[in-house]
């Protein structure tokens, strides 16, 4: 079975690389794993040229003989992992590095109240198709996570933060209103598109997005927030990225009557019948979690 999961592997990702990092082998193991099976069927599954993958006639066929009879034998195994009493295996999941650093504190509880499970966590600023990709859920603000999957909250929504250092703010007028923005430095975010973001600002019920300027433009939230800490200028960030430093005083946070709160963080998957032992226990654990956290938010709001 395992040649097999090997070939869809290749065949999915078009790539010896891609699927070898799917499959944790090496890319040069993969290949002999592919040609090993190919010797012994007697026909090349795949053409390879120096830059590409493609399926062979016999290999196309070889895929859509094998696909079904492998999604049953893997449901079958999968049905059989839910019985048992303690959930085991290795869940792999794709995120983005601020949404992995905010639930983070419920993922290592989980792994404490199940220690036979392990979590493979990538993280990536684009949205990745997590089927395509082998992932077995993904984690992304809930705006943003197609509608064919199922989507579970984690709660705590957070807003965006426009900031700046004491010493940017030292000689300049605090901003009041996003018009204001015009005449700071900004530090601008480039989307994982090659767009430059605009920054969003909702007040009463009315929405506006400013093109800002600057004199850095980053691609990476991280570095954003070194920019700011430098003195660079006024960054526009998740309150996740800049909760340390507020707190520490070295970031002091601006125009905070004109950002909203954003979009719950989720965890997804795709909807499908018999979910593997242990996405379930991860599903069953955020929700007990989220209602904990419920209940105590009503406990503290009741005794004031």
């Amino acid at each position: 079975m395992g040649e097999l999961e090997a070939v869809l592997a290749v065949a999915r990702h078009r790539s010896f690389r891609a699927a070898a990092t799917e499959l944790d082998l090496s890319t040069s193991a993969l290949s002999h794993t592919v040609a090993a099976l190919e010797a012994s069927l007697g026909v090349r599954l795949f053409n390879r040229t120096t830059r590409s993958v493609s399926l062979s006639t016999a290999g196309a066929e070889f895929i859509e003989s094998i696909a079904p009879a492998l999604a049953t034998i893997r449901g079958a195994m999968e049905r059989a992992g839910n019985l048992r009493e303690t959930p085991a295996g290795t869940l792999r999941i794709n995120t983005s590095l601020g949404a992995a650093k905010q639930v983070m504190p419920v993922l290592m509880a989980f792994l404490r109240q199940y220690p036979e499970m392990a979590l493979d966590i990538v993280t990536e600023g684009h949205l990745v198709d997590i089927v395509a990709g082998g992932f077995d859920a993904g984690i992304r603000m809930n705006g943003s996570i197609p509608q064919d999957m199922i989507a579970v909250p984690f709660g705590n929504r957070l807003r965006y933060a426009i900031v700046g250092s004491p010493a940017y703010f030292k000689d300049r007028r605090i901003p009041l209103k996003p018009a204001d923005l015009a005449v700071h430095a900004c530090i601008r975010a480039r989307a994982p598109s090659g767009a430059i973001d605009r920054w969003e600002f909702t007040q009463k019920g009315k929405t506006q997005r400013v093109d800002v300027k600057g004199v850095v433009t980053l691609d990476e939230p991280t570095l954003m927030l070194e920019a700011a800490r430098a003195g660079l200028g006024v960054a526009y960030l998740a309150e996740w990225h800049v909760a340390a430093d507020l707190a520490a005083g070295k970031l002091l946070r601006v125009l905070t009557d004109w950002t909203q709160p954003l979009d719950e963080l989720c965890l997804y998957y795709p909807g499908r019948r018999h979910l593997p032992a242990g996405l379930r226990a991860l599903v069953e654990w955020i929700g007990q979690q989220r209602s904990g956290e419920l209940g105590a938010g009503e406990r503290k709001a009741a005794r004031k």
